[in-house]
């Protein structure tokens, strides 16, 4: 029911927090001017200001709650009215102008209650604004309501005095029962969301991310909104409890409530036509626009949010993209792509570098008994298009999974996989490493792509974008072991064997090189039904995944040993555990297990004090990086080659390592032109053209194509820096 109370006009303004949720040394402006702590002297109106002010049409119920400074211009004030304390800071005569947009500094055809107004305002047409905090230069104009309550909590997931716990906003990521909600708060990073969102049996340290985040902000009321120096809004409807940054641009929203927008001059934030955003936070250098509906949210740093896409209940990371597509419970790491109006996602832990084509499903209730189930997927995620993919399943690193109805639960540990049906034999079918056997143009193209479009000014967390890396090369490990026991299996012709027999007998097989392939291979454990899985390919993709291992450990000795000699790189062996470790995937950030348990440990026990320091120690961690990465490739090629000890590193390895690394670089640039090359030796696709050199006109010349240029000269960079290396090796 609705209840419209009946109170006397001088009361407009005043009593915005209840007397019992103040101390007794406290008013209802004590945290107001908290905020706003400016150092101005303010004064009270002379009598010439109030008959200017009377005489253009301003009007207030106490001008003695209106204080201005000696640099106040009164004339600038027109058709006004002022209700509560109001302060107004200098005032000059000048304009300010954004684009297209010009509006003469003062206040214009507005409704002012209980703010205070920053230098060189330019106000026009604000129909209600109420308990505000606006900074210098800012430009609003025709902005039908902007107001904030006594329990404004911008966005955060707090509990203001008076409370109870279910008015409490979370973010309900990874599964829709609740069941992994976390807490969102100003400056929360996806690695953050993913602690949080694990160990939900641990109690204790349950209880500390809880902990970690109430002690962030004051329970007590009377917190006003705010907006940033040199921010303009415009031709919006309601702006409510909000926390905006300086030089941010806002029009044409319908609703922003419950909201901070992280906004600064290096990295404003634009928030457009037709947007709904509540209960959420905006990260720096963000744009939405064009009818976004976002509830529950945080949007990290330098991401984007277009054409009607809705993100319920997730967390989205740092440069990504989110295009008319709908999102509900999911916590997706940086650098992911979603695009088309029929792409749906749900219930999902992604790991970061994946892309959504048009009308996949990922993660669909409707064919599952109960709303708790999750799907997980490593690094390079891309399900194509039409995909449907059921809960639970959960995908290795830079799986591609083609158009078609999976209703079954999948487990696919083999990383940089084609998935596909084989409809005809009722058949799932894997073809492990597809992505070096047959598109490697696409596969490195990503990592140049995401490393460019990560625009974070103060890069202290290292997002690992590169294909090869301890999390992949730990699945290729895996990923040849599940070949092996496939193979074994098939062809040993031995039943009911322990899985080292198998795996044994299928590595034996696969790397003899007069072993043949004449039957299917099938494998265990991949999906939950009776029907067969067949490995595609089994040789081949065992064989490239030995290969990137190689050349994955030997990219990094090439690196250690431009700047340092062989000895140096014995004694480095020498000197550390040559034992291959698990990493963990930590908001794209990828951290040793050994560090992983320890973060978590120090969590628990209340080493940290703030999650600030807990950010400070991810910037630590990201600077031990190279070392671990290093030292893991090293235990890598190791493991794969069999070396004992620093003995069983010789001159010889050594240099058979970096010639192994530089003939598989080269092969990577010939596959890499030939799979581009394809398309244009593709008659379908020149069909559309009324000739080859019209089609050079439309698509660009193959010869021309920057990044296989710029793929050309890293070759000739690392062919050089070889040289020079081998030299001085002797």
């Amino acid at each position: 029911m609705t209840t419209v109370k009946k109170n006397n006009l001088a009361q407009i303004g005043y009593g915005f927090i209840s007397p019992s949720f103040m101390a007794e040394d406290e008013n209802e402006y004590t945290i107001r001017f908290l905020q706003q702590q400016n150092g101005n002297i303010y004064r009270l109106l002379n009598a010439t200001e109030r008959a200017i002010l009377l005489a253009n049409n301003n009007y207030s119920s106490n001008w003695d709650q209106v204080f201005v400074t000696d640099l106040f211009i009164p004339q600038q004030i027109i058709n006004t009215k002022f209700y509560g304390l109001v302060r107004i800071d200098d005032m000059s005569s000048s304009s300010l102008a954004y684009r297209d947009l010009e509006l003469p500094t003062g206040i214009y055809n507005s409704t002012i209650i209980s703010s205070d107004l920053g230098k060189d305002v330019a106000i026009h047409n604000v129909n209600y604004l109420a308990h505000f905090i606006i900074g210098d230069q800012v430009m609003l104009s025709s902005v039908n309501e902007m107001e904030t309550s006594n329990s404004a909590k911008f966005g955060n997931g707090l509990i203001k005095d008076g409370e109870s716990e279910s008015s409490r906003i979370v973010l309900e990521l990874c599964n829709e029962n609740a069941g992994r909600a976390v807490i969102p708060f100003d400056g929360m990073q996806a690695t953050d969301a993913y602690l949080w969102t694990r160990f939900r049996d641990d109690d204790d340290l349950q209880r500390r991310f809880k902990e970690l985040t109430e002690q962030q902000f004051s329970p007590k009321r009377g917190y006003y909104s705010e907006v940033g120096k040199g921010t303009v809004i415009k031709n919006s409807d309601i702006i409510k409890d909000v926390k905006i940054g300086s030089n941010a641009y806002i029009k044409g929203v319908n609703k922003l409530k419950n909201v901070t927008v992280n906004s600064s001059e290096e990295a404003h934030t634009q928030i457009g036509e037709g947007c709904e955003l509540v209960n959420g936070i905006i990260g720096f250098g963000c744009r939405v626009f064009y009818g976004v509906k976002a509830v529950r949210f945080v949007l990290s740093s330098f991401s984007q949010l277009k054409y009607g896409a809705r993100l319920i209940n997730s967390f989205l990371g740092d440069n990504s993209t989110i295009s008319c597509c709908e999102v509900l419970n999911s916590l997706i790491f940086p650098a992911h792509e979603q695009h088309h109006n029929n792409s749906f996602l749900c219930a999902a832990l992604i790991k970061g570098q994946s892309n959504m084509a048009a009308g996949a499903t990922v993660g669909s209730n409707h064919n599952s008994r109960a709303a708790d189930g999750e799907i997980i997927a490593g690094r390079g995620f891309w399900p194509g298009l039409c995909v449907s993919l059921k809960h639970n399943s959960k995908f290795a690193s830079y799986t591609l999974i083609v158009k078609g109805d999976f209703l079954y639960e999948m487990d696919i540990k083999m990383p940089f996989s084609l998935v596909s049906l084989d409809l005809a034999e009722n058949k799932l079918l894997v073809v492990p490493g597809y992505w070096f056997l047959y598109n490697l143009y696409a596969l490195m193209r990503n990592t140049s792509k995401f490393q460019s479009r990560d625009q974070r000014a103060l890069k202290n967390q290292y997002f690992e974008y590169d294909i090869l890396a301890p999390d992949t090369v730990n699945e290729m490990f895996v990923g040849m072991a599940e070949i092996a026991y496939a193979v074994g299996k098939s062809y040993s012709n031995i039943i009911g064997a322990a899985r080292d027999f198998y795996i044994d007998y299928g590595t034996e097989y696969l790397e003899d090189p007069s072993s043949t392939f004449d039957r299917l291979v099938y494998a265990d454990n991949i999906e939950c039904s009776k029907r067969k899985v067949v490995i595609g390919k089994p040789k081949e993709a065992f064989m490239v995944y030995k290969r990137m291992i190689t050349y994955y450990a030997g990219t990094l000795v090439v690196e250690f040993l431009k700047d340092k000699s062989l000895e140096d790189l014995l004694f480095f062996i020498k000197n550390h555990n040559i034992e291959r470790q698990y990493f963990e995937n930590i908001g794209s950030q990828l951290i040793p297990q050994a560090d992983f348990k320890a973060l978590i440990a120090n969590i628990k026990n209340g080493y940290f004090q703030e999650w600030n320091q807990i950010h400070s120690h991810y910037h630590h961690l990201s600077k031990q990086y190279a070392q671990a990465k290093l030292l893991h490739a090293i235990a890598s090629y190791a493991e794969l080659k069999g070396i004992k000890g620093v003995e069983g590193w010789t001159t010889d390895i050594i240099v058979d390592l970096l010639i192994t690394t530089q003939e598989t670089k080269r092969w990577m640039m010939e596959e890499i032109y030939n799979s581009r090359s394809k398309d244009y030796a593709n008659p379908f696709r020149l069909m559309v053209y009324e000739s080859y050199a019209e089609m050079e006109k439309v698509v660009g010349r193959l010869e021309d194509n920057s990044f296989i240029n710029s793929q050309r000269a890293e070759l000739s960079i690392f062919e050089n820096t070889l040289r020079t290396i081998l030299a001085k090796i002797g």
